[in-house]
C-alpha cells in the first residue's frame, strides 16, 4: 500500500511533468532557431558550444528556461536572416544585432517573436522598404534602424506601435513626407540624413532640429515652410484648379481664427497662474520623485565602450539610456548614480566633471585602468566619451561602502565592525592599492578614503575610483577631502605613491578610532597628540577595546602612524605595508585558533 507522503510526491510529479517537459521543448526550439541563425549569418562569428545550454552561449540571455534576449553587436554577422530563426524565438524581448554586416530585409515571420520590446539593427546593410512585419509587434518600445539602406516612405502604420518610445531612422534613403504620427510615448526620434520633404507633423515639434538634419523638411523646430503654411496641413483650394493655394478670404479666416485662439490661450494661462499654489507644490514634489536620467542625448555615432576585464557585454548604451537612475551621491569626481537596467542588471554610473581631455588621451588612460584585474579592485566595466559627457560604469556593490558600514551603523545604534572585519578590510585595501602601484613606478590611486572602498558579494573589500585623479583638469582646485590629503598635495596630476600611502594611513586610523576624517577631524594630529608621551589605547574605538586583540591593534596603529608622517620619503612603500598587515592578520588568526582549542 502506498503511503500518503509518497502518494503526494507521485501526484506532484504527474502534475509538474507536462510543465517541465514543455519548458525543455521550448528551450530546444530556441536552440534550433539560434543554430539556424548561426548557420545562415554567423558560421565563423559565433563560437557556441552546442553541447552546452544555449543560455550559456555568448550574447544569449534566458529567463525561466527561455531565450529572452539576443545581443550580438559587432561580432561579424554577414548575410541575410532567413525565415525560421528570429521568428521562432517566441519569448524574445530584446534583439541587438547592431554594427554587423547583415543585408536584405527582415524575415516575414518575425511577428512570431511577439514579445519583442527592443530592436537594435543600426549600422548594417539592410535594404528595401521598412519591413511591414515590424508594425505587428505591438509591445515594441525601442526601434533603431539607423545607418542602413532602407528606401521608400515612412509608413503611417507606425501608429500601430502605441508603446513606442524610441524611433531612430536616420542615415537611410527614405523619401517622401512624414505621416501624422500619433505616438504618445515617443521621446526619442531621428530621421536626419534621409530624402524626406514636406512639413514636420505637429506631434513631432517637440523634437530637436537635429532630429531632421540633412533633409528637405520644414516647419516645427525647422525654418518655416514657404508662405508660412505647412504644406502637409494646407487644404486644397475649392473650385476647379485642383491646386494647393489658398484664396485671400481663406487666409484671412485663418489669421482671424489664429488670433482668437491666441487670446483664449492667454486667458487660460492667466487663470491657471492664479490657481492653487498647493497644486503647484504637489506637482513639484511629484517631479522630484521621478528617476533622474544619467544621459539624455548621446552624440551621434557615440556608443558605450566595454573594457576587456569584465567579459562579454551584457547591455549597451540604449539599455543605459532607458534605465531608471537613482542618485547615490556627489563625490570628488562627479555625480554617482545607481542604474537599474530593464534586464535586471544593476550598475553604478559615475558622471565625471572637470574633465577636459581629448578622446584619444581619455581612452588611453581609461583603458589602462580597465586592464587592471585584481580581486581587491572594483572593475571598470565600460565608459562613454563625448564632448559634453564622460561616463564610467562599474558593478553595483549592494553591501555599501566601508564608510557607511563603519559610521552609518554607529549612528543607528547597531553593532560596529569587529576587529576581524577591520583587519580584513585593511589588508584587502592594502593589497588593492599595492597592486595599482605595482603596475607602474608612477601609478597611483589619488583618492583613497573609506567611501571609495566597498564590500563585494563575497564580503571582500575592494578599492574603487582607481585612476580617476589623472583625468581631472589640472586647473581645478584641490578637492580631495582634506582629512585624507597628504601635506605635499597640490595637484591631482602630481599625486604620488607616497601620497597614497599617507591617505591609506588615515584610513587605518579611521578603522582603529572609529572617527571619520570627512567630519573635520585631523586624525594624524589627534593620534600624535595622544601618543607623544606614551603608547596608549585611549585613541582606539571603544567597540574594539571590548575585544582581546589589543596588541595587534597597537601594531596596526604603529603602521598607520608610520604611513602618515609628513616627510614622504620616510613613509613605507605599499608592499612593505601589505607585508606588515599580513603578519598582524596572521597573528590574529593564530590567536583565534588557540582560543578555539
Amino acid at each position: 500500500m502506498i503511503s500518503p507522503p509518497l502518494l503526494r510526491r507521485l501526484l506532484l510529479t504527474l502534475l509538474l511533468f507536462p510543465l517541465l517537459a514543455g519548458a525543455e521543448t521550448n528551450l530546444n526550439s530556441d536552440r534550433a532557431a539560434l543554430l539556424a541563425l548561426r548557420i545562415a549569418v554567423g558560421r565563423t562569428a559565433l563560437q557556441w558550444n552546442e553541447t552546452n545550454s544555449p543560455c550559456t552561449w555568448h550574447g544569449v540571455g534566458c529567463l525561466h528556461n527561455r531565450v529572452v534576449f539576443l545581443r550580438l553587436p559587432a561580432v561579424g554577422l554577414f548575410g541575410e536572416i532567413p525565415v525560421g530563426t528570429l521568428g521562432n524565438l517566441t519569448a524574445l524581448r530584446s534583439l541587438s544585432l547592431r554594427f554587423n554586416n547583415l543585408s536584405g530585409g527582415l524575415p516575414p515571420d518575425l511577428n512570431g517573436a511577439a514579445q519583442l520590446r527592443n530592436i537594435y539593427l543600426q549600422q548594417n546593410r539592410f535594404s528595401g522598404d521598412i519591413p511591414p512585419v515590424l508594425f505587428s509587434l505591438q509591445k515594441l518600445i525601442r526601434l533603431n534602424l539607423a545607418g542602413n539602406g532602407f528606401t521608400g516612405g515612412i509608413s503611417p502604420e507606425f501608429n500601430n506601435l502605441s508603446r513606442l518610445e524610441t524611433l531612430y531612422l536616420e542615415r537611410n534613403q527614405l523619401s517622401g513626407g512624414i505621416p501624422d504620427l500619433n505616438l504618445p510615448k515617443l521621446e526619442q526620434f531621428n530621421v536626419s540624413y534621409n530624402r524626406l520633404n514636406g512639413s514636420v507633423p505637429s506631434m513631432l515639434w517637440k523634437m530637436p532640429s537635429s532630429a531632421f538634419k540633412g533633409t528637405s523638411l520644414c516647419g516645427g523646430p525647422l525654418p518655416q515652410c514657404p508662405n508660412g503654411i505647412s504644406p502637409m496641413t494646407v487644404p486644397e483650394a475649392a473650385g476647379g484648379g485642383g491646386g494647393s493655394k489658398l484664396s485671400g478670404g481663406a487666409i484671412s479666416g485663418i489669421v482671424v481664427g489664429s488670433t482668437a485662439l491666441i487670446v483664449i490661450v492667454l486667458i487660460l494661462f492667466v487663470f491657471l497662474r492664479r490657481g492653487s499654489k498647493a497644486r503647484a507644490r504637489e506637482a513639484a514634489a511629484m517631479l522630484a520623485k521621478r528617476p533622474e536620467a544619467v544621459l539624455k542625448k548621446p552624440e551621434m555615432g557615440k556608443r558605450l565602450m566595454f573594457l576587456g576585464n569584465v567579459g562579454a557585454p551584457e547591455f549597451d548604451l540604449e539599455d543605459l539610456l532607458r534605465a531608471s537612475a537613482e542618485v547615490l551621491g556627489k563625490g570628488t569626481f562627479g555625480t554617482v548614480y545607481k542604474a537599474e537596467l530593464e534586464a535586471g542588471t544593476v550598475v553604478v554610473v559615475k558622471r565625471l566633471k572637470d574633465v577636459i581631455m581629448a578622446e584619444e588621451e581619455f581612452r588611453e588612460k581609461i583603458e589602462a585602468v580597465g586592464s587592471m584585474n585584481h580581486e581587491n579592485i572594483v572593475p571598470l566595466r565600460a565608459y562613454y566619451y563625448s564632448q559634453n559627457e564622460k561616463l564610467l560604469v562599474y558593478d553595483y556593490m549592494p553591501m555599501g561602502s566601508i564608510s557607511a558600514l563603519l559610521h552609518g551603523k554607529r549612528r543607528s545604534g547597531r553593532t560596529s565592525l569587529n576587529w576581524e572585519t577591520r583587519i580584513s578590510i585593511a589588508l584587502s585595501a592594502a593589497r588593492g592599492i599595492g597592486y595599482i602601484h605595482s603596475t607602474s613606478p608612477t601609478a597611483s590611486h589619488g583618492n583613497i578614503r573609506s567611501s571609495n572602498i566597498f564590500f563585494n558579494k563575497s564580503h571582500t573589500a575592494c578599492v574603487s575610483d582607481n585612476g580617476l585623479a589623472a583625468l581631472v583638469n589640472p586647473s581645478s582646485s584641490p578637492i580631495l577631502v582634506s582629512g585624507y590629503r597628504a601635506p605635499e598635495f597640490t595637484n591631482f596630476r602630481k599625486i604620488s605613491q607616497k601620497a597614497d600611502v599617507y591617505s591609506f594611513g588615515v584610513l587605518l586610523l579611521e578603522l582603529l578610532t572609529g572617527k571619520s576624517p570627512e567630519e573635520g577631524v585631523n586624525l594624524p594630529q589627534l593620534v600624535q597628540a595622544v601618543l607623544r608621551e606614551e603608547w596608549s589605547t585611549d585613541v582606539l574605538d571603544l567597540e574594539l577595546l571590548r575585544q582581546q586583540n589589543v596588541e595587534e591593534m597597537v601594531q596596526l596603529l604603529q603602521i598607520a602612524v608610520n604611513c602618515t608622517v609628513k616627510c614622504p620619503d620616510s613613509r613605507p612603500s605599499m608592499p612593505e605595508v601589505v607585508a606588515q598587515i599580513e603578519a598582524i592578520s596572521s597573528s590574529s588568526r593564530d590567536a583565534v585558533e588557540v582560543q578555539a582549542q
